[in-house]
């Protein structure tokens, strides 16, 4: 009787465990699918294809920034900048989603726990253009883009 008692606490114990390692790689996959589709919706296509400001808003943290190096220096792109850009170049005379058209690649996406990174390689009429790296926060609103830092390509 000890010995099927002893079994069966094994077999539970077993079961359990098996259940908790499943659960991880379904939490990940969703994160990934998250932190992918807010990439994509806020950055490829608010930015980018699109000039959407309203996707570039449901997106970004407010507190958002791009970083870049000026000599010694960090320069501070805000989210608030940026997003005006967009408004004035969807706005100008002659804008044509059809012809503003970027291809990317999400080379890396690395999630631990509530903080991601994804290097997307961008470019655009067969040219790449920037390498990115995008940091993200999970709030309880979902994911947000929280900063980026780049690399643009020059021509050869």
């Amino acid at each position: 009787m000890t010995k099927l008692r002893i079994l069966s606490i094994l077999f539970a114990v077993g079961a359990l465990v098996s259940m908790a390692f499943t659960l991880i790689p379904d939490e990940t996959v969703k994160d990934k699918e998250q932190v992918e589709k807010t990439v994509l919706n806020a950055y490829i296509h608010g930015a980018f294809n699109e000039l959407n400001p309203e996707a570039m808003a449901e997106g970004f943290h407010p507190d958002f920034a791009i970083f870049s190096a000026n000599g010694e220096e960090i320069n501070k792109y805000p989210i608030a900048k940026w997003v005006e850009s967009v408004s004035t170049r969807k706005n100008k005379d002659g804008f044509d989603p059809a012809k503003n058209k970027w291809v990317h690649n999400f080379d890396i996406v690395d999630i631990t726990g509530g903080s991601a990174i994804v290097k997307v390689e961008l470019a655009k009429d067969g040219v790449q253009v920037y390498t990115d790296y995008l940091s993200l926060l999970k709030f309880e609103s979902g994911w947000k883009i929280v900063a980026k830092v780049y690399h643009k390509h020059t021509p050869s």
